[in-house]
């Protein structure tokens, strides 16, 4: 069994200034098949990577199409790994949904 609640440290600049290097977020993923994962144009999602299904990115969700969700750095002034480089991501690979963000990490700025 796994707990629905997964606390995920910001490792990254790309969600700047909502999501800070540092940041600790609480995410939903209590879902299954028969439950599945409501996710809204707006939300900030937790998805594995496309290519490399061991990396996970934060994204804010933009749109779904039948091909699964376009997900978008907040901040593009940095490079950022999001839909500009490996498009729509499935719906199975996103992993949940942000409820909160909250301290930071010791040693952060």
């Amino acid at each position: 069994m796994r707990w629905p609640l997964w606390r995920v440290a910001v490792a990254e600049r790309s969600m700047e200034p909502a999501l800070c290097p540092g940041d600790w977020l609480l995410v939903w993923r209590g879902f299954t098949a028969a439950r599945p994962l409501r996710v809204r144009p707006g939300h900030i999602v937790i998805a594995q990577h496309p290519g490399d299904v061991n990396l996970l990115v934060v994204k804010r969700a933009m749109n779904c199409r039948p091909e699964g969700w376009w997900l978008a750095s907040d901040n593009t002034a940095v490079p950022a790994v999001d839909s500009r480089s490996f498009g729509h991501v499935p719906v199975g690979l996103i992993q949940g949904r942000v409820l909160l963000r909250y301290g930071r990490q010791r040693g952060t700025p």
